[in-house]
């Protein structure tokens, strides 16, 4: 039989944030990349909002000790860039 039935505070959901940061900002980030630009543009805008949200939130549960504190942050920058700039491209063209 197994000695310990209950949950590890490692085995909650928040250890998760790090990594979804981190994939969700990869994929927002890719569009900066100029070819890619306006194909990704939908899911720079929706999938960098929800790094940069998630990556916080990792970074808050990381310095109790859940979850990779690099994961999260890097998930929040790169959800961050890849956010910021279609807002940048269209207020630049919006304006002109």
């Amino acid at each position: 039989m197994q000695h310990g039935a209950t949950p590890d505070g490692a085995d909650t959901p928040a250890a998760l944030l790090g990594p979804v940061s981190f994939g969700l900002g990869l994929a927002a980030a890719a569009g900066l990349w100029p070819p890619l630009t306006f194909y990704l543009f939908p899911v720079m805008l929706i999938c960098g909002a929800l790094a940069f949200a998630l990556g916080l939130a990792g970074i808050h549960y990381a310095f109790r000790g859940i979850g990779r504190m690099w994961m999260a942050a890097t998930g929040a920058l790169l959800g961050a860039l890849g956010f910021a700039w279609p807002v940048f491209l269209f207020t630049q063209v919006y304006w002109m």
